[in-house]
Parts: structure tokens; C-alpha cells; sequence
């Protein structure tokens, strides 16, 4: 699983939705409004958006009162689930093998380790949701450090 800038803001527009359908109340928000609270231009939303209606994980609404709501509750909707609907690769490890020098994974003697990290990364975002990310029950560790680094 790659973590990409469409796969960020995809959640981050998706978590907006989700703090606007207060108790699963579902709500129509028009992309120009979470355009301006997020930051992001309204085509690069409308290119994620498509994606994401396809996925099943919004619903739209035409006319004065359109726009896009959750397809389903927030506490449904995993955060890997938002990123896999808007990235390419249809493989949720892919091909972690970081060295360009290496044509296969099978010649890259750290593929496996790539691989399981890509498992445990995905793991743990299919264990969030977007309830979770709203209500901040992610908990605020403190930020890794390197063994080298520690005080």
C-alpha cells in the first residue's frame, strides 16, 4: 500500500464528510465547500470523488440541494479502504522493493521485508476508520525515534 497524496486527501475530504453527518444523519456537502476547508482544488476533488463513488463509499445528489454524502456510516469505512478506491495499484504490498535497480522483486534481497511492512501499514489503516479519525481516538503517541537518537 502506497501512501500518496490522493490517498491523503481523499481521507482528508472523506473525514470532512464524516464530521458533517453528525450520528450518521446523512447530509449532502458540495465539493466547493470541502474544496475551501481543505485546501484542495475542486477538479483534483471531483477526480477523487468519482473514484470513490465507484468504490461505493460516497453517494451523489444533483440539484440545489446535491452534493456528496457517506455511502454508509463513518464507522464503517476504513481509512485503507478510502486509500485503496483512490490509488492505482490494485495490490495492497505491491512492489516494495525500493531499489530501481532491481527488475523483480526476487532479485532485491529486502523485498520480503518491504512486503511486510506494506501488510503491517495496510493492517493497521483497514483497523481505522473514519470515526475513529473524527471522534481522535487514534491516541497521541509521541512521534518514533532511531536508537541513535534517544535521549
Amino acid at each position: 500500500m502506497q501512501l500518496s497524496t490522493r490517498g491523503r486527501y481523499a481521507v482528508m475530504a472523506l473525514v470532512d464528510l464524516a464530521v458533517r453527518e453528525p450520528e450518521g444523519v446523512p447530509r449532502r456537502i458540495s465539493l466547493a465547500e470541502i474544496a475551501a476547508r481543505q485546501g484542495i482544488s475542486p477538479a483534483y476533488l471531483e477526480q477523487l470523488f468519482a473514484r470513490l463513488r465507484r468504490a461505493g463509499l460516497v453517494l451523489s445528489a444533483r440539484g440545489p440541494n446535491g452534493g456528496y454524502g457517506l455511502a454508509r456510516r463513518a464507522e464503517e469505512i476504513s481509512i485503507a479502504a478510502v486509500i485503496c478506491a483512490v490509488d492505482d495499484g490494485g495490490d495492497v504490498a505491491g512492489d516494495c522493493c525500493l531499489d530501481a535497480g532491481h527488475t523483480a522483486a526476487s532479485d532485491c534481497p529486502t523485498a520480503a521485508l518491504w512486503r511486510a511492512l506494506c501488510l503491517h501499514v495496510h493492517d493497521f489503516l483497514a483497523s481505522i476508520t473514519l470515526a475513529d479519525v473524527v471522534s481522535g481516538r487514534l491516541g497521541a503517541a509521541p512521534p518514533p525515534r532511531c536508537p541513535s537518537q534517544a535521549a
